[in-house]
């Protein structure tokens, strides 16, 4: 098999877009900064985490050897949009005063959601990398939403497991490889992820009584841990199966 070269990097990196999504958020957080008098850390994480974003976009794409599409686009627009809220969730005082907007604006991040898949298939450009983009930024978002529900105070520090499972599954395959086998399409778990983006988003409104948070976050929490059963004991008669016939 031929080895990606040296330039294939950044041959395929998409760098127009990577400009105009950095200005973006930039400029956002810097409009932010000066109107909401907010300190410099804003602008500090949104360029750290934009700087992993265009990396980890940049080497996925080299070695999965695609092509960045148009449902990649909205991704990134979408993702934009979650460094920008990632990088006000540190400010309690922020949140607390910008409640409405910002669940606003995480109501606009869900819906790009559905927008990018939409997009993938009207113009036939769906890739395993754009899957992956997009499973990865909603990972990403859950665990940045369970982090704005606790510094809020809507609940304690149990509310990151939600966020947190995802990646303890991630780092489980390291050692138990099988881990990593492809699952199949599940309307199930598409369900589960848009039901905690909304339990987590109700959450942050002021609106939201603490007793209903909890209610619903633990529930949330319930049914990610039967989901990733589900898919773990999938995973591992799968397994087995492929061993008894080797």
């Amino acid at each position: 098999m031929d080895s990606p070269s040296l330039d294939k990097p950044f041959a395929r990196a998409p760098w127009f877009d990577l400009f105009l999504a950095g200005v973006s958020l930039a400029t956002l957080l810097t409009l932010c900064t000066y109107t909401l008098g907010l300190s410099t850390l804003p602008l500090a994480v949104g360029g750290l985490l934009y700087l992993a974003l265009a990396l980890i976009l940049i080497t996925g794409l080299a070695l999965s050897r695609s092509h960045f599409g148009p449902a990649d686009r909205v991704t990134l627009s979408r993702a934009v949009l979650v460094l920008f809220l990632t990088s006000l969730t540190f400010h309690p005082d922020i949140l607390q005063r910008m409640a409405w907007p910002y669940a606003l604006l995480c109501l606009a991040a869900l819906v790009m959601d559905g927008f990018d898949g939409y997009v993938a298939r009207r113009t036939d450009t769906a890739s395993r990398f754009g899957a992956r983009f997009d499973m990865e930024l909603d990972a990403f978002f859950i665990l940045m939403l369970c982090i704005a529900v606790m510094v809020l105070g809507k609940a304690g520090a149990w509310v990151l497991v939600i966020g947190l499972v995802r990646y303890g599954f991630v780092m489980a395959g390291w050692h138990w490889s099988w881990l990593n086998d492809p699952l199949p399409d599940s309307f199930r778990r598409k369900t589960l992820c848009v039901w905690q983006l909304v339990t987590l988003m109700l959450a942050l409104l002021p609106v939201t009584p603490e007793w209903f948070a909890h209610a619903t976050l633990i529930l949330a929490l319930v049914l990610l841990a039967g989901s990733f059963a589900t898919d773990v004991q999938y995973l591992h008669r799968r397994y087995r199966l492929t061993r008894s016939l080797k």
